[in-house]
């Protein structure tokens, strides 16, 4: 009865009780997720989208937040669900033990699965019931097709901060629709993500922004889009604000796998030096590791990118994250040493570049070179860690004096790294 009465105004009534309809629909969808099927039904969302186009900043806040409870329950790519799932296939296990490394796009969906949490996604979990999630899903493509995407504000310093964030609260639970013929990487939405991250908004909805780009990154077709629209630029610099770092970063790692975002951090001043930074990061693990990754994408198989960061001074500050990172980050920064130590004994051989597969096993016709280069490759590690390690030993907060400590690692051959 309640039901046919908020339909009947929210269709017929006059805008006070349009409103007053829309909350009631709010209220209706959130105690009973099956009414959302007969409110579709009845042409509730065309009705409420509509809506969204008043002045009235109450009338509009009633309508959006209605249409979040319709569009919710959805499954997400990142809900509790999928994340039980992909522990079964041991997904996780592998990423906390570093399996198969040598995968990017295999590794990037550990990393996602690990650093994206449920909630930062859209939508709640409905544990078997598939009827609900079909209905959500479907609901969120009426939405679409009624051309919400156009109703969102042109200028953004003519909404308040609440109107925002309901805004991008339904983008972030549209953003989780998959198979879908609707594009959401458009150029308005993006504008105004973008316009919401450098703004003076609250944290809180910058959070729901960048969970909105690490969905909508996860989409390879978005790449271009995202990429030409100065997603990249923003990612970087929110990254280094550590509220903030770890879903920016989670979304440049989807996006450093393409060709356009790749070079757009390559060809960024705040690369690599910002990343380099958040290694240093130790009360922040799940960052650390994310930005080694990124990283190592970035320096795999370019020289360049590598010179760059040896003159940035990467190398001291990964020598840290190996000893006291997470066993990820160590795997990853160990990787990456790796990297420049084949790189370094390449130097010293008959040809210049990172040729590892030749260099590696040493040259019968050069052996003196080769323990040349060990040599001076030891000599680097040795002063690296003695440089570094009064500040290695406090922020290690080990137990006995630095001294100990000290002489320890100074009497560990460069051999003895697990590279």
């Amino acid at each position: 009865m309640a039901l046919q009465k908020s339909v009947k105004r929210l269709h017929f009534g006059s805008w006070e009780e349009k409103e007053m309809a829309a909350k009631a629909i709010e209220k209706l969808a959130k105690e009973d997720v099956k009414v959302r099927k007969l409110m579709a039904e009845l042409g509730v969302i065309h009705m409420l989208v509509s809506m969204v186009d008043t002045e009235v900043v109450g009338r509009r806040l009633a309508a959006i937040k209605a249409l979040i409870e319709l569009a919710d329950g959805t499954l997400t790519l990142f809900s509790s669900e999928k994340d039980d799932a992909m522990k079964k296939k041991g997904f996780h296990k592998a990423a906390r033990s570093g399996d198969r490394e040598k995968d990017p796009l295999w590794l990037m969906k550990c990393t996602v699965a690990v650093h994206c949490p449920p909630d930062s996604h859209g939508g709640r979990s409905w544990k078997g019931n598939n009827d609900v999630r079909k209905q959500t899903a479907l609901n969120k493509e009426l939405m679409l097709e009624a051309g919400i995407l156009s109703k969102l504000p042109k200028d953004i310093d003519a909404v308040d901060d609440q109107t925002r964030h309901e805004f991008a609260e339904l983008l972030l639970s549209l953003s989780s629709i998959s198979n879908t013929p609707f594009s959401l990487a458009k150029t308005e939405v993006l504008q105004f993500l973008i316009a919401i991250l450098e703004s003076a908004t609250s944290i809180e909805t910058k959070e729901t922004c960048l969970g909105v780009a690490c969905n909508l990154s996860a989409v390879l077709e978005n790449a271009r889009p995202l990429v030409s629209n100065g997603t990249v630029h923003t990612l970087l610099k929110l990254s280094s604000f550590k509220e903030l770092s770890e879903k920016a970063l989670a979304a440049l790692g989807h996006l450093v796998l393409t060709l356009m975002g790749k070079k757009a951090m390559e060809d960024s001043s705040m690369v690599p030096e910002s990343l380099i930074e958040i290694l240093t990061w130790e009360n922040k693990p799940k960052c650390q590791e994310l930005s080694a990754y990124i990283l190592m994408i970035l320096a795999h198989q370019s020289s360049t990118q590598r010179d760059k960061m040896s003159k940035a001074g990467i190398v001291p500050v990964l020598l840290e994250v190996s000893l006291l990172g997470s066993p990820l980050a160590q795997k990853r920064a160990m990787k990456l040493l790796q990297w420049f130590k084949d790189e370094r004994q390449a130097k010293m051989g008959p040809h210049s570049g990172p040729q590892t597969a030749r260099i590696a096993i040493g040259s019968p016709l050069h052996p003196r070179e080769a323990q040349e280069g060990k040599k001076m490759m030891k000599n680097l590690v040795k002063q690296s860690l003695h440089k570094n390690m009064e500040m290695i030993t406090r922020r290690a907060n080990a137990a006995g004096d630095s001294s100990n400590l000290k002489s320890l690692v100074l009497s560990t051959s460069s051999k003895s790294l697990p590279y």
